[in-house]
């Protein structure tokens, strides 16, 4: 798992090779934009309704003993919830609306590593059987993600644990947005149950290529690369694997 997750960080810098290499920059304009719509819409309801849940959990409160530590508790628990919340429907929201755009790109990555010069054309079906496919896997991600991160949740209110459950909420993260990063690769290849074993026969892969796409939402405007640079990570290393394990096309090896 160590080995996948050191290859999932480090791909990120073959990934600014390749990307410079084919020019590809252009890739990065519309994701960009719907990268930005998302990232305003949702911050800004996470910012709003983060006081409005520290109330609520103040307010269930019944005692005057312990009120000023309740509410610290409340107002950090608030705002925990709606970071890892936002992100979690943020990054699930940008991978799936970025399909029609990162599917092609890593395409072309793709070709490009496997020796092929196919030229890659939008085609209307391909992009909403990309969006079903999409749909699919978020809703099913995001579904255990929420499960994974309630626990947490829950378990950073208990001091003993609470120092660990910012660290294990970003790996759960991470890990769920390296899945999407992968599927654009795995898409071609494997259907959704084959796709989510290749995933959870290499966690670290996913973890490694989550961690610096999580990395990259936080910091300035590094969410506007974010999805087409760990797009093109994702590939290098899921091509390497599927051929590795001959689940890709015969005539890629």
């Amino acid at each position: 798992m160590l080995k996948g997750l050191f290859a999932g960080i480090t791909a990120y810098g073959k990934a600014l090779q390749i990307i410079s290499k084919l020019g590809l920059w252009g890739y990065i304009f519309i994701p960009a934009l719907i990268s930005l719509f998302l990232a305003s819409i949702i911050g800004f309801a996470a910012w709003n309704l983060s006081d409005d849940i520290g109330h609520q959990l103040i307010a269930w409160y019944p005692w005057e003993m312990g009120l000023s530590i309740v509410e610290r508790i409340g107002t950090v628990f608030s705002g925990v919830l709606m970071i890892a919340l936002g992100l979690m429907l943020y990054k699930h929201l940008i991978i799936l609306f970025s399909a029609p755009f990162m599917s092609p790109l890593s395409e072309k990555v793709e070709n490009h590593l496997m020796g092929k010069s196919t030229v890659i054309r939008f085609s209307m079906s391909q992009i909403l059987k990309d969006l079903v496919r999409g749909l699919r896997i978020a809703l099913r991600n995001i579904i255990r993600e929420s499960f994974y991160l309630i626990l947490l949740l829950i378990a950073g209110v208990i001091p003993i644990f609470s120092p660990f459950a910012p660290f294990l909420i970003l790996a759960v993260q991470s890990f769920y947005a390296g899945f999407g990063n992968i599927d654009y690769t795995l898409e071609r290849h494997l259907n959704v149950r084959n796709s989510v074993r290749f995933v959870k026969s290499n966690k670290g892969l996913a973890l490694g290529n989550g961690l610096v796409f999580m990395g990259l939402l936080a910091i300035g405007v590094g969410f506007l690369i974010a999805p087409p640079l760990a797009t093109v990570a994702a590939t290098i290393e899921t091509t390497k694997r599927l051929k590795t394990t001959h689940t890709v096309s015969t005539e890629y090896v």
